[in-house]
Protein backbone atom coordinates (compact mmCIF):
# COMPACT_ATOMS: atom_id res chain seq x y z
CA UNK A 1 0.00 0.00 0.00
CA UNK A 2 1.78 3.39 -1.19
CA UNK A 3 1.16 6.37 1.14
CA UNK A 4 0.39 10.01 0.64
CA UNK A 5 3.69 11.47 -1.28
CA UNK A 6 5.12 8.47 -2.59
CA UNK A 7 5.97 6.30 0.83
CA UNK A 8 4.95 2.79 2.35
CA UNK A 9 3.99 1.52 5.91
CA UNK A 10 7.03 0.20 7.76
CA UNK A 11 5.37 -0.44 10.95
CA UNK A 12 2.73 -0.04 13.31
CA UNK A 13 2.89 2.63 16.06
CA UNK A 14 0.06 3.17 18.37
CA UNK A 15 -3.01 3.40 15.97
CA UNK A 16 -1.52 5.31 13.03
CA UNK A 17 1.85 3.81 10.94
CA UNK A 18 4.88 4.76 10.67
CA UNK A 19 5.92 6.36 7.26
CA UNK A 20 9.53 4.71 5.78
CA UNK A 21 10.33 7.39 2.98
CA UNK A 22 11.19 5.26 -0.33
CA UNK A 23 11.77 8.38 -2.85
CA UNK A 24 15.01 8.76 -4.93
CA UNK A 25 17.13 10.99 -2.44
CA UNK A 26 15.97 9.01 0.90
CA UNK A 27 19.42 7.51 2.39
CA UNK A 28 19.36 4.01 2.45
CA UNK A 29 18.97 2.08 5.87
CA UNK A 30 21.01 -1.61 6.63
CA UNK A 31 19.56 -2.35 10.01
CA UNK A 32 22.22 -5.63 9.73
CA UNK A 33 25.29 -3.64 9.16
CA UNK A 34 24.57 -1.70 12.27
CA UNK A 35 24.07 -4.77 14.20
CA UNK A 36 27.14 -6.13 13.19
CA UNK A 37 28.99 -2.92 14.22
CA UNK A 38 27.64 -3.66 17.74
CA UNK A 39 28.23 -6.98 17.69
CA UNK A 40 31.96 -6.22 16.54
CA UNK A 41 32.43 -3.65 19.80
CA UNK A 42 30.41 -6.16 22.45
CA UNK A 43 33.32 -8.78 21.34
CA UNK A 44 36.28 -6.54 21.84
CA UNK A 45 34.97 -5.60 25.37
CA UNK A 46 34.44 -8.74 26.34
CA UNK A 47 38.09 -9.85 25.21
CA UNK A 48 39.49 -7.05 26.83
CA UNK A 49 37.82 -8.11 29.78
CA UNK A 50 39.21 -11.76 29.63
CA UNK A 51 42.78 -10.65 29.15
CA UNK A 52 42.11 -7.71 32.45
CA UNK A 53 41.01 -11.14 34.33
CA UNK A 54 43.47 -13.37 33.54
CA UNK A 55 46.19 -10.77 34.18
CA UNK A 56 44.97 -9.79 36.98
CA UNK A 57 44.48 -13.51 38.39
CA UNK A 58 48.00 -14.39 37.21
CA UNK A 59 49.47 -10.97 39.64
CA UNK A 60 47.89 -12.09 42.70
CA UNK A 61 48.78 -15.89 42.43
CA UNK A 62 52.26 -15.05 41.16
CA UNK A 63 53.39 -15.68 45.17
CA UNK A 64 51.43 -19.06 45.42
CA UNK A 65 53.01 -20.16 42.11
CA UNK A 66 56.25 -19.38 42.94
CA UNK A 67 55.94 -21.14 46.60
CA UNK A 68 54.29 -24.36 44.51
CA UNK A 69 57.00 -24.46 42.59
CA UNK A 70 59.65 -24.42 45.87
CA UNK A 71 57.97 -27.60 46.92
CA UNK A 72 59.92 -29.12 44.39
CA UNK A 73 62.99 -28.37 45.36
CA UNK A 74 63.28 -27.94 49.16
CA UNK A 75 62.73 -30.93 51.66
CA UNK A 76 59.38 -31.83 53.17
CA UNK A 77 58.58 -30.04 56.48
CA UNK A 78 58.80 -33.41 58.82
CA UNK A 79 62.46 -33.77 57.78
CA UNK A 80 63.20 -30.50 58.91
CA UNK A 81 61.31 -30.86 62.07
CA UNK A 82 60.72 -34.49 63.37
CA UNK A 83 58.04 -33.93 65.91
CA UNK A 84 57.64 -34.38 69.03
CA UNK A 85 61.40 -34.94 69.47
CA UNK A 86 62.35 -31.61 67.27
CA UNK A 87 59.98 -29.56 68.12
CA UNK A 88 58.92 -26.59 65.46
CA UNK A 89 60.86 -23.13 66.75
CA UNK A 90 58.23 -20.41 67.63
CA UNK A 91 58.83 -16.80 67.18
CA UNK A 92 59.56 -14.73 70.59
CA UNK A 93 56.24 -12.69 70.27
CA UNK A 94 54.58 -15.79 69.33
CA UNK A 95 50.51 -16.07 71.09
CA UNK A 96 50.54 -19.46 72.24
CA UNK A 97 48.88 -20.89 75.27
CA UNK A 98 48.91 -18.50 78.55
CA UNK A 99 50.77 -18.19 81.33
CA UNK A 100 49.66 -17.22 84.35
CA UNK A 101 50.99 -16.02 88.03
CA UNK A 102 48.56 -16.92 90.85
CA UNK A 103 50.89 -14.81 93.17
CA UNK A 104 50.59 -11.98 91.88
CA UNK A 105 47.12 -12.16 90.68
CA UNK A 106 44.62 -9.49 92.40
CA UNK A 107 41.25 -10.76 91.28
CA UNK A 108 40.43 -7.27 89.72
CA UNK A 109 38.97 -9.00 86.61
CA UNK A 110 40.03 -6.62 83.87
CA UNK A 111 41.40 -9.67 81.99
CA UNK A 112 38.10 -11.34 81.59
CA UNK A 113 36.14 -8.20 81.06
CA UNK A 114 38.49 -7.38 78.26
CA UNK A 115 38.09 -10.64 76.78
CA UNK A 116 36.19 -10.52 73.16
CA UNK A 117 34.63 -14.02 73.83
CA UNK A 118 33.78 -14.38 77.28
CA UNK A 119 36.46 -17.51 78.10
CA UNK A 120 38.24 -16.39 81.19
CA UNK A 121 36.17 -17.45 84.69
CA UNK A 122 37.60 -16.15 87.87
CA UNK A 123 36.31 -17.81 91.23
CA UNK A 124 37.73 -15.07 94.12
CA UNK A 125 36.77 -14.55 97.97
CA UNK A 126 36.94 -11.92 100.16
CA UNK A 127 40.52 -13.04 101.32
CA UNK A 128 39.73 -13.74 105.31
CA UNK A 129 43.56 -12.94 106.18
CA UNK A 130 44.36 -9.67 104.45
CA UNK A 131 43.52 -7.14 102.55
CA UNK A 132 41.84 -8.19 98.96
CA UNK A 133 40.88 -10.69 97.55
CA UNK A 134 41.83 -14.83 96.92
CA UNK A 135 41.85 -16.44 93.46
CA UNK A 136 40.42 -19.83 94.04
CA UNK A 137 40.21 -20.78 90.41
CA UNK A 138 41.10 -18.91 87.62
CA UNK A 139 40.09 -20.77 84.13
CA UNK A 140 39.88 -20.47 80.61
CA UNK A 141 38.16 -22.04 77.89
CA UNK A 142 40.52 -22.94 74.82
CA UNK A 143 37.73 -24.12 73.09
CA UNK A 144 36.66 -20.58 72.63
CA UNK A 145 40.00 -18.38 73.56
CA UNK A 146 41.04 -16.89 69.87
CA UNK A 147 44.66 -16.21 71.11
CA UNK A 148 44.33 -12.46 70.76
CA UNK A 149 46.50 -11.44 73.87
CA UNK A 150 43.49 -8.81 74.47
CA UNK A 151 43.94 -9.89 77.89
CA UNK A 152 47.70 -8.86 78.43
CA UNK A 153 47.41 -5.70 78.48
CA UNK A 154 44.79 -4.65 80.81
CA UNK A 155 46.56 -6.65 83.76
CA UNK A 156 47.50 -3.60 86.10
CA UNK A 157 50.09 -6.59 87.62
CA UNK A 158 51.32 -8.39 85.14
CA UNK A 159 50.28 -11.54 85.83
CA UNK A 160 49.14 -13.08 82.45
CA UNK A 161 51.33 -13.50 79.45
CA UNK A 162 51.10 -15.44 75.96
CA UNK A 163 53.61 -18.10 76.29
CA UNK A 164 54.79 -20.11 73.13
CA UNK A 165 52.97 -23.83 73.69
CA UNK A 166 50.69 -24.72 71.31
CA UNK A 167 50.58 -28.12 71.34
CA UNK A 168 47.65 -29.42 74.14
CA UNK A 169 46.22 -32.54 72.38
CA UNK A 170 43.11 -34.30 74.79
CA UNK A 171 40.53 -36.45 74.34
CA UNK A 172 37.72 -34.63 75.57
CA UNK A 173 36.77 -31.27 75.81
CA UNK A 174 37.43 -30.66 79.14
CA UNK A 175 40.95 -31.03 78.56
CA UNK A 176 40.66 -27.99 77.07
CA UNK A 177 39.66 -25.49 80.02
CA UNK A 178 42.36 -24.70 82.02
CA UNK A 179 42.37 -23.90 85.92
CA UNK A 180 45.60 -22.34 86.25
CA UNK A 181 45.11 -21.52 90.16
CA UNK A 182 45.21 -25.89 90.27
CA UNK A 183 47.85 -25.76 88.48
CA UNK A 184 51.55 -26.55 89.71
CA UNK A 185 53.12 -21.99 89.98
CA UNK A 186 56.11 -23.73 88.05
CA UNK A 187 54.17 -25.55 85.55
CA UNK A 188 51.73 -22.04 84.94
CA UNK A 189 54.09 -19.47 85.16
CA UNK A 190 57.85 -21.19 85.88
CA UNK A 191 60.39 -22.65 83.05
CA UNK A 192 58.36 -25.81 82.99
CA UNK A 193 56.19 -26.23 80.04
CA UNK A 194 52.25 -26.35 80.07
CA UNK A 195 50.94 -30.43 79.28
CA UNK A 196 48.48 -32.08 79.00
CA UNK A 197 49.56 -34.74 82.07
CA UNK A 198 49.69 -31.22 84.36
CA UNK A 199 46.23 -30.26 83.23
CA UNK A 200 44.69 -33.55 83.88
CA UNK A 201 46.14 -33.90 87.19
CA UNK A 202 45.06 -30.19 88.20
CA UNK A 203 41.38 -31.10 87.42
CA UNK A 204 41.76 -33.43 90.62
CA UNK A 205 42.72 -30.53 92.82
CA UNK A 206 40.15 -29.07 95.02
CA UNK A 207 41.63 -25.82 96.28
CA UNK A 208 44.31 -23.46 94.76
CA UNK A 209 47.80 -24.67 94.62
CA UNK A 210 49.05 -21.39 96.99
CA UNK A 211 46.99 -18.66 98.82
CA UNK A 212 47.84 -15.46 99.96
CA UNK A 213 49.80 -15.53 103.45
CA UNK A 214 48.38 -13.64 106.71
CA UNK A 215 50.00 -9.62 106.30
CA UNK A 216 52.71 -9.64 109.01
CA UNK A 217 51.92 -7.30 111.85
CA UNK A 218 53.29 -3.90 111.59
CA UNK A 219 56.21 -3.26 113.52
CA UNK A 220 55.93 -1.89 116.86
CA UNK A 221 56.29 1.86 117.47
CA UNK A 222 59.00 3.45 119.01
CA UNK A 223 58.63 4.25 123.13
CA UNK A 224 58.15 7.94 123.41
CA UNK A 225 61.19 9.33 124.70
CA UNK A 226 60.70 10.76 128.36
CA UNK A 227 59.87 14.90 128.46
CA UNK A 228 63.11 16.94 129.89
CA UNK A 229 62.05 18.95 132.48
CA UNK A 230 61.42 22.73 131.47
CA UNK A 231 64.03 25.08 132.82
CA UNK A 232 63.55 26.91 136.49
CA UNK A 233 63.11 30.72 135.56
CA UNK A 234 65.49 33.04 137.54
CA UNK A 235 64.25 34.42 140.72
CA UNK A 236 63.49 38.23 140.58
CA UNK A 237 65.34 40.54 143.65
Amino acid sequence: MIGPGGQIPGSFVGTGFHWVSCGPDAPFYNPRKRTSRKAGQHMRIWLRNVIVAIKTVSQGMWITLWYFLQTYKRKAFTQHFEYPELPVPVKPRYRGYHRFDLTTCIGCDKCARACPVDCIYIEKIKNPVGKGFRVNGFKIDYTKCMFCALCVDPCPVDCIFMGSTYDQSCYSRDGCIVDFAKLPVEVAWGQASLNPTSIASSKLQVEPVWTKPPDPPPPPKPAAAPASPAPSAPAQT
